[in-house]
């Protein structure tokens, strides 16, 4: 008979004893932290948001997994390292990722790579337009009090792909075929949205027009919010500027340099770098300067920052327009517009860390729905880094290094009649932070 468990080869006798190491274990699992995720997901109620959205064509008394468990299974797989459909092929049985789902270890497998594949395929255009709305509900659900203000950051990364997909651009810059979607997170790090687009510098009317619909959909949640537009020169058009003015809206945008800018601060740049070379040239020098210019194409004049750099190898100048009325230009542009920094590595943890580049159907509108499962993950993930204590390195940790803490558990999972024990390690070194963790899960989200 062909064993079905061959040994790993290549592993070297210890003290004299052979070792054999087979895949015969019978129920155990390596992700025992994924039943973390499920209470997360539970309290947050992201596939049943996303589930609503889209319509089931399926004859409902042959169904066997609803659209709702093979969306959390795809947010479970993703936020515990499985980007990949297939891996569900084996996943599937996994009776860690069984109970997560609410099915006993000895119950129906999971739904299948097909399954999930044809889930992948199913929105149309309304369901996505839906699933985009849901998202930002679930991002006001997600605060206990209706907040008086709140900080968006508008950014674009690139994703590059390898295939004829829809949408799909060559970018010079990069030198790839790939997308280029813009990604919204709010000041605190939490996912709003995210759209698939072609791989080029987005224009103004395109901006304004999706900025159009988030507004719709934050508005009917907070109608009296107070909202401020953050991003980089890309977004610093006549057409955003505008409606932010119309709609109440306050910005802080980066500036593209110009002559007409510059000519404002040539002097100021001067006197900069000569205060450099008297100075001890330990450190670099930092100066600001505030005056109302505008483009052209702008409807009227804005308030500008410039801020000049000089150090050894010269000076360099940067330049902001906000039409915020108070605050000092130096605490404006270091406290408010430099803190859009952070939103990099907010997408780094969900392009990264979660694989939201992971983009490889051939229809826009699947590669729309892997966005959003992404984002639907990224949550899970963000919520279990929030139920950390405040003050412990736990609350400014990787996506990678609670994954690697706290999800990949290996546990030894045994159901008996009354109840399902999981054996986890003994030397967990994590014990304490887990406890905690799981503690605070039902004060997180209200």
């Amino acid at each position: 008979m062909n064993d079905l468990t061959p040994p790993l080869p290549g592993l070297s006798p210890v003290l004299g004893k052979s070792v054999v190491a087979r895949f015969d274990g019978g129920r155990l699992s390596s992700d025992a932290g994924v039943l973390v995720l499920r209470e997360i997901e539970q309290r947050l109620g992201v596939a049943d948001r996303l589930a609503r959205c889209l319509n089931d064509p399926r004859a409902q008394n042959q169904v066997i997994h609803s659209l709702a468990d093979i969306i959390r299974f795809r947010l479970l797989m993703i936020a515990s390292g499985y980007e990949d459909g297939n891996d569900a092929s084996t996943l599937r049985s996994d009776p860690a990722f069984k109970l997560a789902q609410g099915v006993l270890p000895s119950g129906l497998d999971l739904a299948s790579q097909p399954t999930i594949s044809r889930l992948e395929n199913l929105p149309n255009v309304r369901s996505l337009l839906r699933m985009g709305r849901a998202l930002v509900d679930l991002y006001c659900a997600s605060f206990r009090q209706t907040p008086k203000r709140i900080v968006l950051d508008l950014d674009d990364t690139f994703d590059a792909v390898h295939g004829g997909q829809q949408l799909r651009l060559f970018n010079a810059h990069y030198d790839e075929y790939g997308f280029q979607p813009i990604v919204v997170f709010d000041g605190d790090g939490r996912f709003i949205t995210a759209v698939l687009r072609p791989a080029k510098r987005p224009k103004g009317v395109e901006i304004r027009s999706f900025l159009r619909r988030l507004l719709r959909a934050l508005r009917a949640n907070w109608p009296a919010t107070q909202i401020l537009i953050r991003a980089d020169s890309h977004y610093c058009c006549p057409e955003v500027i505008d409606f932010c003015r119309a709609n109440n809206l306050d910005f802080i945008l980066g500036v593209a340099p110009t002559t007409t800018l510059r000519r404002h601060i040539e002097d100021l740049e001067k006197s900069t770098q000569a205060r450099f070379e008297a100075g001890p040239k330990t450190t670099k020098l930092r100066r600001f300067k505030e005056f109302y210019d505008g483009a052209e194409s702008w409807s009227r004049v804005e308030r500008i920052i410039a801020r000049v750099e000089a150090g050894e190898e010269g000076t360099d100048t940067r330049f902001i327009v906000t039409n915020l009325t108070g605050g000092r230009p130096k605490t404006l542009y270091e406290d408010v517009y430099c803190r859009r920094g952070v939103a990099e590595n907010h997408i780094k943890s969900w392009k990264s860390h979660l694989a939201a580049d992971r983009t490889s159907c051939c229809k826009a509108t699947a590669n729309q729905f892997r966005l959003f499962l992404h984002g639907g993950a990224y949550w899970l993930m963000w919520a279990l880094r929030m139920a950390a204590p405040k003050r412990s390195t736990w609350r400014v940790a990787q996506f990678d290094t609670l994954r690697l803490r706290l999800i990949k558990i290996a546990a030894r999972v045994v159901e008996m009649k009354t109840q399902i024990r999981l054996h986890l390690p003994t030397a967990y070194p994590c014990q304490p932070i887990l406890r905690t963790i799981l503690g605070c899960l039902p004060l997180l989200v209200t």
